[in-house]
């Protein structure tokens, strides 16, 4: 299928780019949702999750002639967005690939640092709606659930040769969900007399391990979010990428982050944090101000979709936009404002639920 049988809705889309352009942004002011005339902003832009476009269309419009935005993604279908908008809009640089390599790409094209880098992290609304990516427990389709399509192991593959244990931890760390370990030999079970291969299948499967679940939410809802999370490494690429974007935001330069799940938006948040008042451990210490260490980050806070928003697009009332801007303190060690998720060692993709900031 192309990428227009599907529709997207863009999430938060006024308050994202507004965030990144406009110097009197403020998480408190109504206006900050509305979509704006266009600007006249200058400077070099990064879109790390291009999806369809949504975002990266209305900064275009409010950014100057002579910017440049480039714009990253490993769905194949996402790049042949990007391609179509890249035709109408020569300022448009296209990079197949995760977020988390923008720093190497970036400095390959002799870009050091930009003024502004936005990411609306998780799937998108064509990923999910489109059976044969293997997103959805509501529609048949192949367990697929990469964003790349063109490498790396699908869920079925991952789901045949992983251990109990290995899927008990994956599913309670990346999924939060109390029923893994059931949930795990219900899976091993299973594939002793035939493989999961379709996303009915495990669905099924879960919605008879897992009886109780929060009202409107699907019984394998947990579930599929951990095996996509781990399948594509989300969490990982996402904490390489937060200290990317701290090496290369120029001082004054913003980042604008959406999360849509607690994961995700405790990784930023804590960064933002961290970045923003790094003496916070040494407070107690008999320390002058001038020794103590300088912020990083001013954080900018965080947006909600308003109600009218959520009410036209159900998906974006999990959504938490974060916001903060590079101040001019020279940065040493970026990896130190970065929280990750612990690794219980070898390739089995086993987690801890523990984090090490």
């Amino acid at each position: 299928m192309t990428s227009e049988s599907f529709v997207h809705k863009t999430v938060l889309l006024g308050a994202t780019v507004n965030a990144l352009v406009h110097d009197e942004f403020n998480v408190k002011a109504k206006w900050i949702h509305d979509l704006l005339p266009p600007g006249n902003k200058e400077g070099v832009f990064v879109d790390g999750t291009f999806g369809r476009g949504g975002h990266s269309r209305y900064l275009l419009s409010q950014l100057s002639a002579n910017a440049r935005l480039f714009v990253f993604d490993k769905d194949p279908l996402a790049m042949a967005s990007a391609r179509q908008l890249q035709q109408e809009d020569s300022r448009v640089e296209i990079i197949h690939g995760g977020f988390s390599s923008m720093e190497e790409e970036l400095h390959q094209r002799g870009i050091g640092q930009v003024q502004g880098i936005l990411l609306d992290l998780g799937i998108s609304s064509p990923q999910i709606d489109d059976a044969s990516r293997g997103f959805s427990f509501m529609r048949e389709g192949p367990l697929d659930m990469r964003m790349d399509t063109s490498r790396g192991i699908t869920a079925a593959e991952w789901l045949a040769q992983a251990s109990i244990e290995e899927m008990k931890e994956v599913i309670k760390n990346y999924g939060e969900e109390r029923f893994a370990f059931p949930i795990a030999k219900a899976i091993d079970h299973r594939r002793q007399s035939s493989p999961l291969c379709t996303t009915l299948e495990l669905a099924e499967l879960v919605s008879t391990v897992v009886r109780t679940r929060e009202k409107g939410q699907h019984p394998a809802t947990r579930t599929f979010q951990a095996i996509r999370i781990h399948i594509n490494q989300e969490l990982e690429e996402l904490a390489n990428t937060l200290a990317s974007i701290l090496r290369l935001l120029a001082p004054g330069g913003r980042m604008s982050v959406i999360s849509f799940h607690s994961l995700e938006d405790r990784m930023v948040k804590q960064c933002i944090a961290a970045a923003a008042k790094p003496g916070a451990s040494l407070a107690r210490l008999p320390l002058r101000e001038s020794e103590m260490p300088q912020p990083v980050l001013v954080n900018m806070g965080k947006v909600l979709a308003t109600d009218a928003e959520v009410a036209a697009n159900p998906r974006s009332r999990s959504a938490v936009l974060r916001v903060a801007q590079r101040t001019t303190t020279e940065l040493t060690d970026a990896d130190a404002f970065v929280s990750r998720p612990l690794m219980l060692g070898g390739q089995s993709g086993k987690r801890r639920a523990s984090w090490r900031a």
